[in-house]
Parts: structure tokens; sequence; C-alpha cells
């Protein structure tokens, strides 16, 4: 299933990009600029597969260890969890750098729509394909799949149902390796869904599809396969599957480690770890520079930096006017400023939107009215009775007090709550950041909504509507992505409307629309657009900045150069 993923720094969405082509290596020693990377464009050291070495081990640096092994259950649709899923489990579909999505010829031979009214889709699986326990892949695991995340029982706790509740049904073909999906009504990003996709004996029961999977992964298909987990040590290890009946992995294994973010240069200098992501630390940009053996490599980003306000009954931001009025304290600019100025040539990118990005064709800027206006925002904080006593408002009785809750140890996450404690000191609202480990941050705090605020980065794929409804829809059955709780009537009837509109252009009027009520709802604010470096070791082929082409990664081609 497609949907936005979560990253535990500070940086969150994106949207689809343009033209396609990858670059070649490029001197990124002067400072990142949009000069410098190109929509559409992955720079990726790109290497045919006979200029590298057979073997070898990729050491890659993660936020956390996954929660759960079942990326569509609440606590495992999470970044870091799904990297390392997509390693062992199939896509049967695959983004490339510019967005477009292609068939993985590993799991799918073909696909028909065979019938528009209704929506009939025809899949034909790659026979050779199989799971671990000898199984072959069937037209079963994709019926069980849908039926699981399809909301019909709210005993699966899944983070979306997206397009899935949208299923009739899920038969079989001419043979068990033909599916044939019927939808109850059209669902347009109907390739978004069984990504991954996992055996139907997983999703077989609550109890398996909720804690079955806790520990590790039962079943895997995929070009790696685990080696081992070590939770103490803080790893997890994926080595070559030699069953894998596609093309092979030219690693021999990947190694996912739990590294502090505040290590992370150290890390790499040591050779702890072979890349990693620089998002908007200054520092760690600058000493990545001066590495002998690291390159820096960048292309456009699909995320963006947002803080997600809390909208439940046990919030002291429950009330909407009060969410809008403490944004409009809230300078975007100058944090973008403060944390990107010395990375980008000219002004760092703030965004008015939470679906498209600046510089796609469909981005307009919704956010007036919730955009920075400190008198604005002192005056609707009057009309709502909090009055300024002291430094801080109160009413009836009450101080006007929010819980910043962020992932530590986290710089940018440090650097960025301070500033915003700052500007709503001057408005009157106290801010309390409360520093929670990394483990803990959405397993114990976001995804409960145990915050008031809470900042972290989504991961976008190549499907908005999709990929965003868990977040923005409000549904009573189901917490889903919306962590805050925030929504109304209006937003899902538009979200109904844009998930069957089949015309482009309508469809990004629709999406547009639905952003200016998520506005209005004092739903979440967007800080600024991520530059997409990446600090790499200058011998490592097909992998770096890799815009959109992240679902999954195209691991069986990484590997070292000769």
């Amino acid at each position: 299933m497609s949907r936005r993923i979560t990253l535990a720094a500070m940086a969150l969405v994106a949207v689809i990009l343009t033209p396609t082509a990858c670059s070649g290596p490029r001197d990124t020693g002067g400072l990142l600029g949009s000069d410098q990377a190109q929509d559409g464009v992955a720079d990726i050291n790109p290497t045919d597969r006979s200029k590298l070495k057979d073997g070898g081990e990729l050491k890659w640096p993660v936020d956390q260890l996954p929660d759960n092994w079942n990326y569509n259950h609440i606590d495992g649709t999470v970044t870091d969890g799904a990297r390392i899923i997509r390693t062992i489990e199939p896509s049967i579909f695959v983004q490339k750098a510019d967005a477009t999505v292609e068939p993985n010829k590993d799991y799918l031979e073909d696909f028909t729509i065979t019938s528009t009214n209704p929506q009939v889709v025809e899949l034909k699986l790659n026979p050779k394909a199989k799971w671990s326990d000898g199984t072959p892949i069937s037209w079963e695991d994709f019926a069980a799949q849908a039926k699981a995340n399809s909301g019909q029982d709210n005993a699966y706790q899944t983070s979306s149902t997206t397009g899935y509740e949208d299923i009739e049904k899920v038969e079989k073909g001419v043979t068990d390796q033909d599916v044939k999906i019927t939808f109850k009504k059209p669902f347009a990003e109907w390739k978004s869904l069984f990504a991954p996709l996992y055996p139907k004996a997983m999703n077989a029961t609550p109890e398996e599809f909720n804690k079955g999977w806790v520990d590790t992964p039962k079943v895997t298909a995929g070009p790696f396969k685990v080696g081992a987990i070590d939770r103490t040590a803080k790893l997890v290890t994926v080595i070559r599957d030699e069953s894998y009946w596609g093309v092979k992995p030219k690693l021999d294994k990947i190694t996912f480690r739990q590294v502090d973010r505040t290590a992370l240069a150290d890390a790499l200098a040591n050779g702890t770890i072979d890349f990693c992501e620089i998002d908007s630390n200054i520092d760690l940009y600058q000493r990545a520079k001066s590495m002998p053996g690291v390159v820096i490599r960048q292309a456009v980003s699909p995320d963006y930096s947002q803080i997600t306000f809390n909208g439940a009954e046990s919030s002291i931001l429950n009330d909407q006017k009060l969410r809008v009025a403490v944004m409009r304290g809230i300078d975007t600019k100058t944090i973008a400023r403060a944390l990107l100025g010395k990375m980008t040539m000219g002004e760092a990118q703030v965004t008015g939107n939470h679906f498209f990005l600046v510089g796609d064709k469909r981005y307009q800027d919704n956010s007036s009215v919730a955009s920075f206006a400190e008198d604005a925002a002192k005056s609707e904080l009057d009309t709502l009775g909090w009055k300024l006593e002291g430094d801080y408002r109160t009413r009836e009785g009450k101080e006007l007090a929010v819980r910043y809750v962020i992932p530590s140890p986290n710089p940018i996450a440090d650097q960025v709550s301070k500033l915003v404690r700052s500007q709503l000191k001057a408005v009157g609202v106290k801010v309390d950041i409360q520093p929670v480990p990394m483990a803990d941050f959405f397993k114990h705090y976001v995804n409960v909504g145990n915050f008031d605020l809470a900042s972290f980065r989504w991961l976008s794929s190549a499907f908005p509507i999709s990929s965003t409804k868990p977040i923005y829809y409000l549904d009573s059955k189901s917490t889903n992505q919306n962590y805050g709780r925030v929504g109304n009537r209006e937003i899902n009837e538009l979200f109904d409307r844009a998930t069957i509109e089949l015309d482009d252009t309508k469809r990004a009027e629709l999406v547009n629309a639905i952003d200016k009520r998520v506005w209005e709802a004092g739903h979440q604010l967007p800080l600024y657009q991520l530059p997409g470096a990446i600090a790499i070791r200058s011998d490592i082929g097909n992998y770096g900045a890799m815009g959109y082409a992240t679902s999954p990664f195209n691991y069986v081609d990484i590997g070292f150069t000769r």
C-alpha cells in the first residue's frame, strides 16, 4: 500500500516530479541549490553491473529498527522499517526517479484494465515467484491482503485502508497466478496497492496481522533474506537469497545499523556506515565535504519538514481556531533560513501546500489563512479569550502551554523546536519541549496522539492522493496516520471525489481544494522543502540521491565499483 511513511527527523511530504533520466557523477563541493538538482533526475553514480564488484557489505544507517515487520500495521509504516522490509518482501510496481511507476517483472509479468465500469484490473504474476517456504505467490495472497486492510474488521490495526476499502472482490483467473481485482468504485491510484505484498497467512487473522510479525518476518520473497536481527547491537543484516529467481544482488549483504543523528558524521568518517542523509544538518554537510573518499550527491527530494498539531480532545489544541492562531505565530521562513541558509543557492524553499511541492506545475500557495502574521496571531488569541498575563496567556485560570514532543538525540529537531518556542513566546504561547528516545518517538508518542506538537518527516510516494488520505481523512473507526485527529466532513468528501476522479487536471484541482481545507483546519504546518543531499562513499555505484526511486530502492544493482 502506498502511504506516506514517517521519518523521525525533521521534515515531511512530497509530490510527483517531472522529466526522467539519470545524471552522471558531478562535483557538488559547492553550496546546494536548484541549479544542481533537477526535477526527476537521480544522482546515483550510475554504473553498469559488469563494472561492479561481486560481493561486499553495504553499511546502511537507520534511526530505528522496525517496531513491526508488517508494514501495513499502524506501528509498521515507518521509513526505516520500510527500507529494510522492501529488501525481503515483494513490490509489484517500482517507482522511478521521476515518480512514474512500472511493473516489477520479477513479480508481475503484465497487467490489464479490462473494464472501467466497474473498474476491473487483471494481474499476471511471474510463475517463478515464490515465498521462502516454497509456496508460489498467488491470487490468494492478494485476496487476503485486500480483506485485512479493507477496514471491514476493526480488529486489524491498519495504518491505512485507502484503496483496499474500494475493492469489491479479488478472484482467481485462469491460473493461481492470474489475479482479478474488481472495485466497487473507481480507484485512480490502484497501482499503489499491495506494496509490499505479504503471504496470506500473515493477513489471515487480526492476531497474526497485529502481533505475529512484531519480532521477525516469518516468510520472505525478495532478493535478500534475513541474516540476523540483533536488538541489543541495534542492527539488522539481510543477506543475498540464492533461491531468488530474479536478478541476483551484487552485494553479499546489507547491514542496517541504528545510529544516533549526532553520531552520523563520526560513523561515516570511521567506516561504521557507508553513507548518510544530510537533510538540513549544516554541520554534517560541512564535515562530509572534507572527508576523503566521500562525495555529496543531490536530487530533488520528495519530502518536507512539518509540525503536526494535535486536535484530539486530550490536547489543549483541540480548538480549530486556536490551532490556526498558534500556526500564525510561527515564522517558517526564518526557520528555513536558519536551517538551510548555508546550504542553498538563494532562499530556502518554504511550502504553502501539503500535497504539491514548489516546482511542481500543480503547486499553488494555499497557506494564507494560516501563514505567519504575528499581529494577527495575537489578535486571534485575544478574541478566543486567551489574555496575556506576564509572558504568557491564560484563560479561565489555565495557562496556554503546549507540549512539543521531539525525537532525541536529534540536533535538527532540537534546533527547530527552540526556534518555535522563541517565536511563540512572542505571541504569548508557552512551549514545553519534551525530548523522547528515538525508539519510543512514534510508538509511544506520535502513533497514540501523546503530544500537542510533534515534528517528523513524511516521505511521499508517486501517488499523492492515496499516500495522503490516511493522514488527512478523519475516520471515526481508525486513526490511520491522522495522528492529530484533525479533519472534517468536507475534507473527507473531497478526498472521496478525488480518489475516483480519473482526469489528471480535475484531480489536481480537487487536491488543491483539499489543501485549502487542511490549512483552514489547522492540521499541520509545513516548514521547508529538503535539499535532498546525501554524503556517500565515492566507490558506491547505483545509489545516492534517489529522487522518487525509493519504493523500493534498486537494491540488486547497488554495489562497489572495481
